[in-house]
C-alpha cells in the first residue's frame, strides 16, 4: 500500500508485513513518551513511538524477517525549529527507512505563533527526508472540542492540521490522524498535567500510528470510546483545577518568563539505531 493510498482510507485493507527495517522518531515530549513510564526502567518514558517500533519489529520477527532497528531523538519541550535543525540531520545520518517528524505543539502553545511559518518549516523537513528515500510519518493534533485547558489552541491546531494533510499529499507522507479519532480527547487518556498522555493514551496513539501506516492495530477497538465516566462534583472539580494551576500552569509560566525548558540539559533517550529483539 502506498502513502497516497493510505491517506484515503481510515482502515488498512489487509494486514501487510511492516516493510521498514529501521525507524527513527524525532520531536518533542509527545514522541519522547511523557508520561508512559517504561516498565523496565522507571527513569525513562516509553510512549507510542517505542510501542510502534516494538510492534513492527515483533511482527517482522514472527514472519521470519529481520527485526527492526530503532532510535528516538525526541526531547521534551522542543520547538519545531530545534527539532528540524538539530534532530533531523542526526536522524537522516542514520539512513532510516522510516522517520516520524512530529512537532509544533509547543509552538502552538505560545501566546503568539505563526502557524503558516511552522508548517512551512515542517514541509521543508519532509522534503529533505523524502529526498533520502525515507518514508515519513506525520501526525495531526487532537481535537478537544473547545473544552479543557487546551481549548484556546483549537483553531490554531485545525489550521496546522490542514497544512499537515496538504504536506502529506504533496510529498507522499503518511499521517497519524489524532484529530479524526475523537475518543482520544477523553480526559482519562491524559496525565495530571493535561497536555501529556497516560500509558493507555500512548497505547491508543500507537494503534493510530499503525493504521496511519496501513497496518493492523493491536487493539481492533482502539477507536471506540471508554465507558461512562464517574461524575465529578463541582467542588472536587474546582479543587482539581486549583491543584493543576499550582503544580503545572504556574511552573510553565515561570519557564516562559525565564526562557527555560523542561528539556534543557536533556539528551535523546535512544540516540543510535539499536535492534529490537
Amino acid at each position: 500500500m502506498t502513502a497516497a493510498e493510505t491517506l484515503n482510507t481510515s482502515k488498512p485493507s489487509s494486514d501487510p508485513l511492516p516493510r521498514w527495517e529501521s525507524y527513527v522518531a524525532i520531536g518533542d515530549s509527545f514522541s519522547e513518551g511523557l508520561w508512559d513510564i517504561a516498565p523496565q526502567n522507571p527513569d525513562i518514558c516509553r510512549g507510542w513511538a517505542d510501542l510502534l517500533a516494538l510492534t513492527m519489529s515483533t511482527r517482522r520477527i514472527a514472519a521470519g524477517e529481520t527485526p527492526m532497528s530503532y532510535a528516538n531523538l525526541a526531547i521534551r519541550g522542543r520547538l519545531i525549529g530545534p527539532i528540524i535543525d538539530e534532530q533531523l540531520p542526526e536522524a537522516l545520518s542514520m539512513k532510516p527507512q522510516l522517520i516520524s517528524i512530529i512537532g509544533g505543539g509547543n509552538d502552538i502553545l505560545r501566546p503568539a505563533v505563526d502557524v503558516d511559518r511552522i508548517a512551512a518549516r515542517l514541509d521543508k523537513a519532509v522534503v529533505r527526508a523524502r529526498a533520502t528515500g525515507a518514508d515519513v510519518l506525520l501526525a495531526t493534533g487532537g481535537d478537544f472540542g473547545g473544552r479543557g485547558s487546551l481549548a484556546f489552541t483549537r483553531s490554531r491546531t485545525a489550521v496546522f492540521n490542514s497544512h499537515i494533510w496538504s504536506i502529506a499529499q504533496r510529498r507522499g507522507a503518511y499521517v497519524m490522524d489524532m484529530w479524526g479519532n475523537r475518543t482520544i480527547s477523553d480526559p482519562r487518556f491524559w496525565a495530571e498535567d493535561r497536555i501529556h498522555l497516560t500509558t493507555q493514551g500512548h497505547q491508543r496513539v500507537a494503534d493510530m500510528a499503525l493504521v496511519g501506516l496501513g497496518l493492523r492495530p493491536e487493539n481492533p477497538r482502539f477507536a471506540e470510546p471508554l465507558g461512562p465516566r464517574v461524575p465529578v462534583q463541582p467542588r472536587d472539580r474546582a479543587r482539581e483545577n486549583i491543584l493543576w494551576a499550582r503544580e503545572h500552569v504556574g511552573p510553565w509560566i515561570k519557564r516562559r518568563l525565564t526562557g527555560t525548558s523542561t528539556g534543557d540539559q536533556r539528551v535523546a533517550k535512544y540516540p543510535t539505531l539499536e535492534t529490537i529483539e
